[in-house]
């Protein structure tokens, strides 16, 4: 089949695109990235630097016959990024909105767009280990600010595509992805990759603290990287046009999660708490009822593993000098 990828300079994108050139498929990829800071690229595929919030380039990459679009594009990051961005972040609704007009244009079958965990309502994350959420707590909406709303109305976008137009729309709702080949520094990086970075730069240097957003009671659920992709590409080929969550039921707080990654690191760090910065929804995890009872998916990977592979990919970055390269570019 003929896939177009957005975002696919991305770290979720370009595994994706691996994914899928392994599988035989002939993939189109879009980025609005200059293509040298792509965290994966790869000559045989038609590669395109533009920006897909503007209709005309939405047009160039959807008329080449393409058979299914998967939109991992957005203007995102860490909770640092997302919180003092609100307006960049809602600017994105203009990707999916421009994709499924071009989608509408050139009959294209089917469609993912990339959501988060940010759409759910903001009164059920005031605890640490919440109970997990389900799909339909997103309603009544109360989501994260900026992002959490545009990704609960670009859902809403895709519903009624499908309903208006027969698009074959899929939702996944991701939960904290994390994983090698990922923003691990410069202001977008997510806790697991800042964590490892921060704990593995104290090992380098000898240094006896690392400062730790918040209190580290927050709790979050996090996803490798290669269960992504699994889990996305199941939701992709299900039958169902409802969202989906995708993510780990493996709930830990940050403060957990620092002792797990010292522990791996053979480097113990006491922690400088700065109470001032971002911290997000005090508690959030994944409730996997839905998709397990629909699609039998589940997480393979346990937390500790998957942080290890983390940990060793961003140690061996640092120490080669490349934090400073395309992992870390900030767009």
């Amino acid at each position: 089949m003929k896939y177009l990828i957005c975002g696919a300079g991305g770290f979720i994108g370009g595994h994706l695109v691996k994914n899928l050139m392994d599988e035989g498929h002939e993939i189109i990829c879009a980025d609005i990235k200059p293509k040298e800071f792509w965290f994966q690229i790869f000559d045989k595929n038609t590669n395109y630097s533009l920006d897909l919030k503007d209709y005309q380039n939405c047009r160039k990459v959807c008329e080449q016959d393409i058979d299914f679009v998967y939109n991992m594009a957005c203007n995102m990051g860490g909770m640092g990024f997302i919180e003092n961005n609100k307006a960049e972040c809602m600017l994105s609704v203009l990707i999916n909105t421009n994709l499924l007009r071009a989608c509408t244009e050139f009959k294209i079958k089917k469609y993912l767009f990339s959501s988060s965990a940010c759409v759910y309502n903001a009164n059920k994350q005031k605890k640490s280990f919440v109970e997990g959420l389900k799909e339909e707590d997103a309603y009544p909406a109360d989501p994260e600010d900026g992002y959490g709303w545009e990704k609960l109305f670009s859902e809403r976008m895709c519903r009624h595509f499908n309903e208006d137009f027969g698009i074959d729309t899929k939702i996944v709702r991701y939960h904290n992805v994390y994983g090698p080949l990922g923003t691990y520094d410069g202001g977008r990086e997510k806790a697991p990759a800042a964590l490892c970075r921060k704990i593995a730069m104290a090992k380098i240097n000898n240094f006896k603290n690392i400062e730790v957003w918040g209190d580290g009671e927050q709790t979050r659920s996090f996803m490798y990287i290669d269960d992504c992709i699994t889990g996305t590409k199941r939701i992709f080929n299900h039958n169902k046009n409802e969202p989906y969550n995708l993510g780990s039921e493996e709930q830990v707080s940050i403060n957990q999660m620092i002792e797990i990654i010292a522990d791996i690191a053979n480097y113990k760090v006491d922690k400088n708490y700065l109470l001032d910065k971002p911290k997000g929804a005090r508690g959030r995890s994944s409730d996997n009822t839905k998709i397990f009872d629909s699609i039998k998916w589940k997480p393979e990977i346990k937390l500790i593993d998957g942080l290890t592979k983390t940990y060793k990919w961003i140690y061996n970055q640092i120490i080669q000098n490349k934090n400073n390269d395309k992992y870390t570019r900030n767009y």
